[in-house]
């Protein structure tokens, strides 16, 4: 019998990454990250065992981006990366801070008419889309 997509996700481990649209004065940051595979990018990474996504989100901008944030709203339902990764994106705002770029080509703060003209991970458009109507 073939396993179902339900009963696929309880049967594999699949990584949950979290993104992170930190939101300032009606603009969002967006991270780049380069190669031949490169583009825009929520910054974020890996929720670590025991982690919350809310916690792995703040952990990874700190870490990221020298930023404390608060940790939102979900920007909608998860986005299969690939078969072993999910991502889930959170809006966020900033607490403490002003990011700086240690891991990304550049960073950028996009208002929603300059979305749509950025060059965006296959699996970040979702999200992308859906900040058209929170910004």
């Amino acid at each position: 019998m073939p396993v179902g997509r339900d009963n696929f996700w309880q049967s594999h481990d699949v990584q949950i990454v979290v993104g992170v649209a930190v939101v300032r004065d009606g603009l969002v940051l967006a991270a780049y990250r380069p190669g031949p595979e490169g583009g825009w990018e929520f910054p974020g990474g890996k929720v670590e065992p025991g982690e919350t996504e809310e916690q792995a989100a703040v952990r990874e901008i700190r870490e990221e981006l020298d930023l404390e944030i608060k940790v939102g709203a979900s920007l909608g339902p998860a986005v299969e990366i690939s078969e072993h990764y999910r991502l889930h994106v959170y809006l966020a705002t900033i607490v403490d801070g002003e990011p700086v770029r240690r891991e990304h080509a550049e960073l950028r703060w996009f208002g929603a008419a300059e979305l749509d003209e950025a060059d965006w991970l296959v699996p970040d458009r979702p999200f992308v889309r859906e900040l058209h109507t929170r910004l």
